[in-house]
Order: C-alpha cells, then sequence, then structure tokens
C-alpha cells in the first residue's frame, strides 16, 4: 500500500544546512517502494508574510499538497531550543489537512540534534490531532556529518534510525487512513 509523504523542510534562512538533511531524507524515503515523496520547501513558496483572512492561491496550493498526504517528515533544524518562525508559519497556516495523519522527525544542530525542537512540534501536532512517531532521526553537530557535497559520511547509524521511524510512520499511515476511510476523523458518535 503506497504512502504518500510530504517531506516538509523547516528552514528558510539563506545558506541553510537543511538543504543537505532534507535531500538525504528525500532520499532515504524514495528508496524505499512504499514511499511517494512530495517536498514541500517553505523557501519556495510564495506564501503571505502574515496570517490574512482571504486565501491566496499559494496558501490553498499549500493545504491541498498536505491534504493529498498520507504522512509528513518533518526536517527542522534547532533555533534557540525551538523550531523556526517559517515552519510555525506554514504549520498554522494549514488546519484540518493535518488531521488523523502521522508526523516523523528529521533534526539537526549542535549538541542536542535539534531534539529539542522536535519536543515542541510534538505539543503542536498533537493540537491539530495529528500523531508523531516515537522514534526520529537526529544529527547532533551535523556539519561534521556530512561532506561538502552533502553526502552523510556515516552513514550507518542515520540509516537505521530512518529505517525505524518509516516504519512505525507507515504503520500510523495505513492504520489512520483506513480509519479515516471507515469514519472521517471528528465525525460524531451519534
Amino acid at each position: 500500500m503506497s504512502i504518500n509523504v510530504a517531506l516538509i523542510y523547516g528552514s528558510t534562512r539563506e545558506g541553510r544546512f537543511c538543504d543537505k538533511v532534507a535531500e538525504w531524507a528525500a532520499s532515504e524515503i524514495a528508496s524505499r517502494s512504499e514511499f511517494s515523496v512530495d517536498a514541500i520547501d517553505p523557501a519556495a513558496l510564495a506564501l503571505p508574510n502574515r496570517h490574512k483572512r482571504e486565501e491566496s492561491s499559494e496558501l490553498a496550493d499549500l493545504k491541498q499538497r498536505i491534504g493529498k498526504a498520507d504522512a509528513f517528515v518533518v526536517v527542522t533544524p534547532e533555533y534557540n531550543h525551538s523550531y523556526p518562525a517559517a515552519l510555525k508559519f506554514l504549520i498554522d497556516s494549514v488546519r484540518e489537512q493535518w488531521q488523523a495523519k502521522p508526523v516523523g522527525f528529521v533534526s539537526y544542530g549542535g549538541v542536542s540534534g535539534g531534539l529539542r525542537a522536535v519536543e515542541h512540534l510534538r505539543l503542536v501536532f498533537a493540537e491539530l490531532h495529528a500523531v508523531t512517531t516515537r522514534d526520529t532521526v537526529s544529527f547532533a553537530n551535523v556539519w561534521a556529518q556530512f561532506d561538502g557535497g552533502g553526502k552523510l559520511l556515516q552513514p550507518g547509524a542515520a540509516q537505521k534510525a530512518m529505517a525505524t521511524m518509516l516504519g512505525q510512520l507507515h504503520w500510523w499511515a495505513i492504520a489512520v487512513r483506513e480509519a479515516r476511510r471507515v469514519k472521517p476523523y471528528g465525525q460524531s458518535a451519534a
């Protein structure tokens, strides 16, 4: 059963390291036949710089892409013990399309490897009625883990962590997709 994964870039900073980590993650996801990948990069989207009453065509397109996804992998750096503002804006720009879908994380940063950002994101996605995988992929001191061309220098542990996270993501995606088919999420019992 094919799972449509939206891979979401968390950073929009100029010269960001997110490209290397996200490209590695996309390659790992695409290497598994049970997944297809749609990369969503807020730096490439023409989203408004604030929430407006009228919905722009770019925002409508984002909602459609999030709605088509069966699952999400968020690639996030850690900025000041949390996640970037651009990622928060992207998440908050969409509502129902996140519901009853699983979210996995690939984080990166300094000594913590972005894990504090992930813990904050878990709270946000719980509020949006999404379920997060327990296991994540984390790159501590990320700048020493990739070469100049974006190749992971010692991929073994990261690939193992990714396989574990994707296994959980796949299970949840199938389970909640079937549950939504039987009864749409949020529909009352009465």
